[in-house]
């Protein structure tokens, strides 16, 4: 079938990214590396450090995050600066004592988790990924002295709360591990996707745009307010006579540039990039530009990981040069 299909989904919920399925080998696995007393929860961290698995990674860390947030640490027992880093996570779990928990991941012992960690285009370890509100953000690549962590954790926290994602309110309630009842911290990334839900593509660019003034480094907004400017300019167009004016005008850019669009919101993503590829190997000056430049436009809506945009990006180099 190839990889087309349905736009990337604007819900950063991880359900569905892991399989469910009994992976009791795996769980053995790290119950013996508990026992032996390897880096797991309880040493430094206790009850706010839980080692996580495939099958307990939706319960412990995506629905734990809609009351606190969770620091994923994803590690190897053969990996020696993850040695070094993960002390220094539990210390700061503990001090922390339930203001955010630290979830701890064997890449060796569970290959789906591993599999998504190198899905986020991360290739190395120790690696930390921050999940709040079931929202995964990356956080560290690699290890770092006690200090740097020490700011770097408090800065992410100050960040999420300037963007909205997390609450404004007294530092010293801690959450313990595990605590219930409490209701989900209000995302601003919540309110775009919903607004989309809507087709509010007015308030949806409104919130993407807030979120950018914020953080223009932000590549999740980036990506959402991309998505919604494709859907305003498709919303003007007659796919079907779109279409048929790029196969009547196959060297007018601008025919190729709309049908490229319609071919996009409608999941059609390799054919959306071909076409423009189509034009930039075959127009010349301004129109040449401009094929490329909307080229460049599609590829933003996409995780910036997704194979499909990888490979369009080299097609694109080998046409440009």
């Amino acid at each position: 079938m190839g990889q087309d299909g349905p736009m990337p989904s604007r819900d950063f919920s991880l359900h569905g990214a892991i399989d469910l399925g009994a992976r009791q080998a795996a769980t053995r696995k790290q119950q013996e590396r508990q026992a032996q007393g390897g880096a797991s929860a309880g040493a430094a961290g206790g009850q706010y450090v839980v080692d996580v698995t495939d099958e307990t990674f939706n319960t412990e860390v995506v629905e734990r995050s809609q009351s606190v947030p969770v620091l994923v640490d994803f590690w190897a027992e053969w990996c020696g600066p993850c040695k070094q880093l993960g002390p220094i996570l539990e210390k700061l779990a503990a001090e922390a004592a339930g203001k955010w928990v630290l979830a701890k991941v064997d890449i060796d012992a569970n290959q789906q988790l591993a599999a998504y960690m190198q899905q986020m285009g991360v290739r190395g370890i120790p690696f930390v990924a921050a999940v709040v509100g079931g929202q995964l953000l990356p956080f560290l690549n690699g290890a770092a002295p006690e200090p740097q962590v020490r700011q770097a954790i408090d800065q992410l926290f100050e960040a999420l709360r300037k963007e909205g994602i997390l609450p404004e309110g007294p530092e010293d309630e801690a959450v313990p591990a595990g605590a219930e009842g409490r209701e989900p911290a209000p995302s601003v990334y919540d309110a775009a996707e919903d607004a989309l839900q809507r087709g509010d593509l007015d308030g949806a660019r409104t919130a993407f745009e807030g979120l950018l003034a914020a953080n223009p480094r932000d590549v999740q907004a980036k990506q959402g307010l991309s998505l919604v400017e494709l859907s305003l300019r498709a919303r003007s167009l007659d796919p079907g006579r779109v279409v048929q004016e790029a196969v009547d005008k196959p060297g007018d850019v601008q025919a190729q540039i709309n049908a490229a669009d319609v071919e996009m919101v409608s999941g059609r993503i390799e054919d959306a990039f071909d076409r423009l590829l189509r034009a930039v190997r075959t127009a010349a000056g301004d129109d040449r530009d401009a094929a490329r430049r909307h080229l460049l436009l599609l590829f933003e809506v996409m995780p910036p990981e997704d194979p499909r945009v990888a490979k369009a990006r080299r097609s694109l180099q080998a046409a440009l040069f």
